[in-house]
């Protein structure tokens, strides 16, 4: 198959979370197994002098946003056999410091700059001699594509490819006021409560939602999470009219980038059956922070976004309380200024226990994986999470709360003794965060216990073979909706 996939980020050449690691994971995944993987992503500050292998192709965007008209280049980069990227030059847009913010201000163009990016997506769909035969959409930034290759078919194009739109976080929908409609350039007709309209706004996830002809997201629990008023940010009624077109598949990890044995980023390697290099990481991850470097304290992290939805505030307050035990804590992440200042007291209250990186660094983030001997991600919700699924490959026990993807890929012991690969916990409270901090405590001084863990962790197998075949039986059974 022909698979024309768009996302506001792909690593390695942009990234603020996930995202960027699953379309690049797919990508890389529909291509080894032998099918056509082109993506689309803006041309971001930085990213042509880093990748001097680009080649500017022979292509000119002049496109309406409203009553103007924008114009765009496209440069292109060959990553592998059958995966090609291509990137929208669009300087006044994408040339900025930041991807989304500058400053954690969301920059107030947005709209604007997304929308652009959805056209250009359907002009590369309608006019590439490649024809896709389909269209993959990730996230808001580019949810629009199916209404406006909707409109496409309206319009005279007799038939455009069908649609998939992945929400991989449905707590962010790209809303803005009405006004920002025009900038479509859509019939009214797409602005109403079945479609594009939010109580008098402008909701792309909404009408991704609306026109895809199937829907995924990033794992089965939270598929049947965002049909519930609790998780369905608003969006609930729709998603349960559209059921039928859903569907969960719990993201892959791309274990050629995130492993323990062939990996640049970590001061020693190791393997499951080769455990020392382990003992190695965490005493230079330690040493690399500043703590005491002591093999026997247990030694805790967490890689994250400072925000409401990743229970940062369950996890301040469980700290406070726990910290007072033998047991060291590493963060490394940005966000909420008043998160990172959460974080900047407790290091005065425990400097000798607790160390903080705010932004993030690719090196560091594998090194804190394999470091640690428990990773904390006591999400409030979570879509899908990759950083457990790292974490269990690195040998290193999640601590999760049991909420979307988080409860799909971690085994209690009191759900499997035997198979248990990390400790989760249902209430979102620091009491039940800190009662299953202490059940890792309690595993880290059972030396047998820990190593039987470690070991089913390490052999979970969560890669992308069996990943790619469930989106390409939804790509098939899409086009079969489309042309039956």
């Amino acid at each position: 198959m022909n698979i024309l996939l768009a996302s506001s980020e792909v690593f390695p050449f942009s990234k603020t979370g996930g995202l960027a690691d699953m379309v690049a994971a797919l990508a890389g995944a529909l291509a080894k197994e032998g099918h056509e993987a082109r993506v689309v992503t803006p041309l971001y500050r930085g990213i042509r002098e880093k990748f001097p292998a680009m080649r500017k192709v022979d292509w000119f965007f002049h496109l309406p946003l409203g009553l103007k008209f924008v114009q765009a280049e496209l440069w292109e980069l060959d990553v592998a056999r059958g995966l090609k990227i291509y990137f929208v030059d669009q300087a006044s847009y994408f040339d900025r410091p930041g991807i989304y913010q500058e400053d954690n201000f969301s920059y107030a163009d947005n709209a604007e700059r997304y929308i652009f990016l959805s056209k250009c997506v359907v002009h590369l769909a309608r006019y590439l001699a490649w024809r896709p035969d389909v269209v993959h959409v990730h996230d808001w930034q580019v949810a629009l594509v199916p209404a406006l290759l909707a409109q496409q078919k309206n319009e005279g194009w007799g038939n455009p490819p069908p649609t998939v739109l992945t929400i991989h976080n449905l707590a962010y929908q790209g809303v803005f006021v009405e006004q920002a409609f025009a900038l479509t350039n859509l019939p009214e007709s797409f602005f109403n409560t079945e479609g594009a309209e939010f109580f008098g706004l402008l909701n792309c996830l909404k009408a991704g939602i609306a026109y895809a002809d199937i829907i995924t997201t990033v794992s089965p629990r939270y598929a049947r999470e965002i049909t519930t008023e609790e998780y369905g940010c608003g969006l609930d009624g729709l998603l349960r009219r559209r059921q039928k077109d859903l569907a969960g598949i719990l993201n892959g990890v791309d274990y050629n980038e995130w492993n323990t044995t062939k990996n640049p980023h970590l001061f020693k390697t190791y393997s499951v059956g080769r455990m020392a290099g382990k003992k190695v990481n965490k005493l230079e991850l330690q040493k690399f922070f500043g703590l005491p470097v002591d093999a026997a304290t247990p030694l805790f992290g967490t890689i994250s976004r400072l925000a409401e939805q990743k229970g940062v505030d369950i996890q301040l307050g469980a700290l406070a309380e726990m910290l007072n035990t033998k047991m060291q804590f590493v963060l490394l992440g940005s966000g909420s200024p008043e998160y990172e200042r959460g974080y900047r007291d407790l290091v005065r209250q425990f400097p000798s226990k607790v160390a903080v990186r705010f932004g993030y660094d690719e090196t560091l983030a594998h090194r804190i994986e394999a470091g640690c001997d428990f990773f904390l991600m006591p999400s409030r919700f979570e879509p899908c999470g990759l950083n457990q699924m790292y974490s269990l490959r690195y040998g290193t026990i999640p601590i999760v709360r049991a909420t979307g993807g988080l409860d799909d890929s971690v085994i209690d012991w009191m759900q499997n003794p035997r198979l248990a690969t990390g400790i989760k916990f249902s209430d979102y409270t620091s009491r039940s965060l800190a009662k299953a901090i202490r059940k890792a405590l309690v595993l880290f001084n059972q030396p047998k216990l820990l190593q039987a863990c470690r070991r089913n962790a390490m052999h979970a197998d969560f890669s992308w073979e069996q990943t790619v075949h469930n989106y390409l039986s939804i790509y098939h059974k899409c086009t079969n909706i489309t042309s039956s």
